[in-house]
């Protein structure tokens, strides 16, 4: 008995291989890297603020360890693997113009809270000379207990602005 060999279409026998190389390509980013978070580009005086609240936020955060995101900065801190992550510097949001917005206090702290679509809230400092931004994952789309961890440091290390 004789057998012929079937040719597969092209784009079948192609298959394994465009799997083989999204495989290969995601085995060679490293494991358990923290996530890439945009650095923020802040003027000298609020950078020399950051870098000094950088060094007043704490090790844990609503009972996570920190875990900075990439790529390593004196603007940016993390907790939990990206559920909450801090940048400092960032711009002033447009949302604070509007009247509508909403804000809330957390020992002391302004902060303007904005919802996001798929995601959890971001929350901005506001009447400080930085802006720091927090944002936390959808875990905590109703709960602003996270901000109260950030208080203290940033009362101590960014001056009001009024």
């Amino acid at each position: 008995m004789t057998r012929t060999r079937r040719r597969l279409p092209r784009s079948r026998a192609l298959a394994p291989s465009a799997a083989l190389f999204v495989l290969a390509a995601a085995g060679c980013s490293p494991g358990g890297s923290q996530p890439s978070v945009a650095v923020p580009t802040p003027s000298s005086d609020a950078a020399g603020y950051c870098e000094a609240l950088h060094e007043e936020l704490p090790a844990t955060v609503a009972g996570l360890e920190r875990s900075d995101p990439s790529p390593e900065s004196d603007l940016t801190a993390g907790w939990g693997d990206g559920a909450i992550v801090l940048r400092c510097g960032v711009p002033r949001p447009a949302r604070m113009d509007d009247s509508q917005s909403k804000a809330v206090d957390a020992d002391g702290v302004n902060w303007l809270l904005e919802q996001r679509e798929d995601a959890g809230p971001r929350f901005t400092t506001t009447y400080r000379k930085a802006y720091v931004e927090v944002t936390l994952g959808p875990e905590y789309a109703h709960d602003v207990t996270p901000l109260s961890a950030f208080a203290v440091p940033v009362s101590r290390t960014v001056p009001g602005s009024l």
